[in-house]
């Protein structure tokens, strides 16, 4: 494996769920013996990050918040391991020169230090789905300029890539995404309008932050899966089909024009994904359970209930729109999800938001069709929030 040692890396977002899974596999594959750690960074976590950073002896250690900078120098003292804080600071470490870049910022603050990342030419593990989701052309252009190869880590997508392993675009049909249903997915319509914050991020499956889990919850996560699909493998949204599967064991198939359908199996762990990323194209041991198919007593499948999330539905009309038609999707996704855990808005509320933020929106910002720059897509972002937030000044339960 002597191609893959001392592969210069860097990982955005390294204090959340997949930043912390990603440190993890890279201590388990050697750590700063077989990685030059570059860059480091995270928000509020200074604690989390400066240990991330002195255990991978990273040369920088950047949080997206400028007021904790002498924070972090504090933590950092004596450790060789330079401090960096702001937004500039976050682009000026995506510039650095990397052989593997983990994208993990979630939101849509991951797209900046991941266009600047992209343009640099590394290869990139993108676990900030809203990088596609919010501006998918201009994503994948600068990929294509500079020659980044992208490589999916959420699960699903990953699995597809996987599944798509010597075979071509043109002999696919379709794409089957897999969602466990969250731990609503049996739960009483009239019941869900009282579900708590605490309840919403108990995923039954997945090890994941709070953001993630209550947006699997609600099923916004597979929703914006959906757009990242159509995004990242050029397809139509007619080819991609949502099924829910509460075991989490099959994490995507891909159909083929044969009928033939390939799946890609394993335990609900991200690491396997994200290890999948960090030594393709080959496989390395990783510390992940094991299936034991005499064990795994059943796979279930069952169709999406609209009604219960409505995510689904109004994904497929952004994916369908094009343009920033995504963006605004994303940006009421975001405000709504804050204004629940603020419990200024009910569960059900949610997709309320979304939806009327949607409608009067996407038509406007589908125009753009691939025509657009950062500016564009930040100044849509800003006025979709904007939108939001009056929704639930309106209909605020506090």
């Amino acid at each position: 494996m002597s191609d893959l040692m001392r592969r210069r890396i860097s990982i955005f977002g390294s204090t959340g769920s997949i930043g912390q899974s990603t440190v993890s596999l890279l201590k388990h594959q050697g750590g700063k013996k077989a990685y030059e750690v570059v860059a480091l960074t995270g928000a509020s976590n200074i604690g989390l990050l400066a240990r991330q950073a002195r255990e991978l002896g990273a040369k920088v250690a950047v949080t997206a918040r400028a007021d904790l900078h002498d924070a972090l120098k504090r933590e950092l003292e004596g450790s060789g391991v330079s401090a960096a804080a702001g937004p500039a600071a976050l682009l000026e470490a995506a510039a650095m020169p990397v052989d593997w870049t983990m994208l993990a910022i979630v939101g849509a603050a991951g797209l900046a230090p991941g266009l600047e990342a992209a343009r640099h030419g590394t290869t990139l593990a993108l676990a900030n789905k809203e990088s596609l989701v919010c501006a998918g052309s201009m994503f994948l252009n600068a990929c294509r300029q500079s020659g980044a190869r992208l490589l999916p880590v959420d699960s699903e997508h990953s699995a597809i890539h996987q599944a798509m392993t010597g075979e071509t675009t043109a002999h696919l049909e379709r794409v089957v995404l897999t969602a466990s249903g969250g731990p609503f997915r049996d739960m009483p319509l009239e019941q869900m309008a009282d579900v708590t914050r605490e309840q919403a991020r108990a995923h039954p499956n997945w090890d994941m932050g709070e953001r993630i889990s209550i947006d699997s919850a609600t099923m916004f996560n597979k929703a914006l899966e959906v757009i990242e699909a159509k995004v990242l493998f050029d397809l139509d949204p007619g080819q991609i089909e949502v099924i829910v599967h509460p075991q989490s064991i099959i994490h995507s198939m891909v159909g083929f024009t044969d009928g033939s359908i390939m799946a890609q199996l394993g335990p609900p762990d991200m690491r396997g994904a994200i290890g999948y990323a960090l030594n393709w194209p080959e496989r390395r041991g990783l510390p992940v359970q094991r299936l034991d198919f005499g064990l795994l007593a059943r796979l279930d499948f069952q169709p999406v209930d609209h009604d219960r999330f409505p995510a689904i539905g109004l994904a497929y009309a952004a994916a369908s729109l094009g343009g920033l038609a995504g963006a605004v999707f994303n940006a009421a996704k975001e405000v709504a999800l804050d204004g629940f855990i603020a419990q200024r808005i009910g569960f059900l509320d949610m997709a309320r938001l979304v939806a009327h933020v949607f409608d009067d929106m996407s038509g406007e910002a589908a125009r753009y069709g691939t025509g657009y720059g950062l500016d564009d897509v930040n100044g849509t972002d800003s006025e979709a929030r904007a939108r939001a937030r009056l929704w639930i000044e309106n209909n605020s339960r506090v």
